[in-house]
C-alpha cells in the first residue's frame, strides 16, 4: 500500500482526525433560508384552502421543496404538468398536509447542505499558508523556480496544467505546487458518506492521479469516511484497487511534499 495512505489511515484511526480536519473544513451550516413573505401567505392561503394545485405551484417557486420525492424535479421544469397530472398533485398535497404548516415553513427554510458548501474550504485553507510556502498567483508561479503552491481558480489551474503538465481532461485542479524542481497536481475533496455522489467525487479524483500522459506528481487529497477500515467499497479502493498511488488525507499533504525529491 502506498506509504501515504496507510499514514492517512493510521492518523484518521488513531488520532484525533476529525477534530484536525474541522480546521480545514469547518462545514458549519449557512442560516436559515430567507421565505418571500408574499409567497408564504399564498401558501398558508392555499394550504387552509386545500387547493392543492395552487400550493404545489407556488411551492415549486421556492429555492427548497419541503419534501423529497422523484416527480417534483420533473415539475420544477414544467409547471403545466400539474395540471395534467392530477392524482401526482393530490398524491403531493396529501404530503404536504400531513406536514403541517410550522413544519412546512420549517422545511422551506432549512440551511444548504454542508456538503454543497465545503468545496472552496480546502483552497482557503491552502491559500492561508499552512504548508509553508509562498502561495502566488499564476504570473508569479511562472516565473519563478521556488517551492510553492499555485493559488487560483479550478479553471486556472486547468488551463495552467494544459499548458505545462500535459494535462487533458475538461477539469479544474484543486491543487497545483511545485517542491524541488517537480511538479504536483491533483483534487481534494471530503467524503462525507458512502454512495451516490460521494463515489462520485472520488472517481472524479482518481481519474486525476490514475492518468499515465501527466507530466508531474498526481495525488487525490482525500479525507472523510475512505479511512474507516471495513468492506466498503472506498476502504478496499484505497488499500487495494488503487493502493499503489497517491491517496492521502490534507492532513499529511506538508509531510507528503516536503518528501518529495
Amino acid at each position: 500500500m502506498n506509504y501515504w495512505t496507510h499514514l492517512s489511515i493510521e492518523y484518521a484511526n488513531q488520532r484525533n482526525y476529525l477534530d484536525e480536519l474541522f480546521k480545514i473544513y469547518p462545514t458549519i451550516p449557512d442560516g436559515i433560508r430567507d421565505i418571500d413573505r408574499e409567497q408564504w401567505a399564498d401558501v398558508v392561503k392555499y394550504f387552509r384552502e386545500k387547493n392543492n394545485q395552487k400550493l404545489l405551484e407556488t411551492l415549486l417557486h421556492f429555492n427548497l421543496f419541503p419534501i423529497k420525492d422523484s416527480y417534483v424535479a420533473y415539475l420544477k421544469k414544467d409547471k403545466n404538468a400539474l395540471a395534467r397530472n392530477p392524482e401526482t398533485v393530490n398524491r403531493l398535497a396529501g404530503r404536504l398536509y400531513g406536514l403541517g404548516l410550522d413544519k412546512l415553513y420549517e422545511k422551506c427554510s432549512e440551511p444548504k447542505e454542508t456538503n454543497r458548501q465545503i468545496g472552496p474550504l480546502f483552497k482557503r485553507w491552502i491559500n492561508a499558508g499552512h504548508l509553508g510556502v509562498p502561495v502566488m498567483g499564476v504570473h508569479d508561479f511562472c516565473t519563478s523556480d521556488c517551492n510553492a503552491v499555485l493559488s487560483a481558480s479550478d479553471s486556472e489551474m486547468m488551463t495552467w496544467a494544459r499548458a505545462n503538465v500535459n494535462y487533458k481532461r475538461n477539469k479544474g485542479l484543486d491543487f497545483v505546487a511545485r517542491f524541488n524542481g517537480k511538479f504536483i497536481i491533483g483534487e481534494a475533496k471530503f467524503l462525507t458518506d458512502f454512495g451516490g455522489h460521494q463515489n462520485a467525487q472520488f472517481n472524479d479524483a482518481i481519474d486525476t492521479i490514475t492518468d499515465s500522459g501527466i507530466d508531474a506528481i498526481t495525488v487525490a487529497i482525500l479525507d472523510g469516511v475512505l479511512y474507516i477500515p471495513g468492506n466498503n467499497k472506498l476502504y478496499k479502493s484505497i488499500t487495494k484497487t488503487y493502493s499503489d498511488y497517491n491517496i492521502l488525507s490534507a492532513l499529511v499533504l506538508n509531510e507528503f511534499l516536503y518528501s518529495v525529491a
